[in-house]
């Protein structure tokens, strides 16, 4: 696996002798030189690294000053730093550690514990990495419907939470669309439970596609699915809806499937403060559309007020 470090000091000959060291034994595959803390400072930002070994002393920006930089950008702080120092002066060491140095080595220092010191900051930061790694596939395992790998239930109620609050806080647009497949227990019952989990992947493949970027889509539960609309009319929302249910229609079944003619009804609601007294509300708003569209016969988007359409 490929590694980088960086090496910042305005000593040529420093930096060569780390470079010739860490290279005897092979420990990373990109190396970058830097002369001072704002050089340095730059390249990090092009170049994201492994490792950095940073000077305390040096023109422009000393390190003490690149420390307290790292710490302005998150999405560095996470990167260990080995200060350098030619003084043996404990309080600058303690100063250096507790602006955000992992460790500390001074000058001249000897190639072996350069090489020890390096190794196990590496190897600490691998095991951050992974757990980090792990923390983000167990959060997002969290909020995923297995089956359809949108969003879950539980997921969903704190997106639309969230939504509402901004659509309140800013005075703007906000609808929900839920989604409901027609006659799915046909096909679980002529078809079987895994072919009909085959047709909500397909489904819920078919509303992702529909919808954008910032869209939240979510399982809600068994056959229905819901769509978080935010900054968009009501208007907006039912052609969203209506291409939905045309993309549901239109999609082509293959296998023991060939022969199905898969159909959705939706239905569509506008958040409204004066209205919706509570997120229950709201779902309830567009869950009684969806009723009115399966009562009306299916295969059709319905509206909860049709007069919000002339507003």
């Amino acid at each position: 696996m490929s590694s980088s470090v960086l090496i910042i000091d305005d000593s040529v000959t420093v930096r060569e002798q780390i470079i010739r060291t860490l290279e005897s034994v092979e420990l990373f595959t990109r190396y970058y030189e830097a002369e001072d803390g704002l050089e340095g400072f730059k390249k990090l930002l092009s170049s994201p690294v492994d490792i950095i070994l940073c000077d305390l002393e040096m023109p422009r920006m000393d390190g003490f000053k690149f420390l307290s930089m790292l710490k302005s950008r998150p999405e560095l702080q996470d990167v260990p730093v080995i200060i350098l120092t030619g003084r043996n002066d404990r309080e600058r060491k303690v100063r250096g550690l507790d602006q955000g140095a992992s460790d500390y080595i001074t000058k001249p220092f000897d190639n072996e514990e350069l090489v020890a010191r390096v190794r196990v900051h590496l190897k600490i930061k691998k095991l951050q990495d992974d757990l980090k790694r792990s923390n983000e596939l167990l959060l997002e395992l969290s909020n995923t419907d297995h089956l359809t790998g949108l969003f879950n239930r539980r997921y969903m109620m704190e997106a639309l939470e969230k939504e509402v609050q901004r659509c309140i806080r800013k005075s703007g647009n906000l609808s929900l669309i839920l989604l409901d497949i027609d006659h799915f227990k046909q096909v679980n019952d002529r078809f079987g439970h895994l072919q009909g989990d085959a047709v909500l992947q397909k489904v819920a493949l078919q509303l992702q596609k529909e919808l954008r970027s910032y869209d939240c889509a979510a399982r809600y539960g068994g056959e229905e699915f819901v769509a978080i609309l935010p900054d968009s009319t009501l208007h907006e929302s039912v052609l969203v809806a209506e291409r939905i249910r045309l993309a549901v229609h239109g999609t082509a079944y293959s296998g023991p499937l060939a022969e199905l003619n898969l159909t959705v009804s939706l239905g569509v609601a506008r958040f409204s403060q004066g209205q919706c007294h509570s997120i229950d509300d709201f779902i309830k708003f567009a869950d009684d559309a969806l009723y009115r569209a399966k009562k009306n016969g299916r295969n059709r988007v319905e509206i909860h007020n049709p007069e919000d359409l002339k507003s």
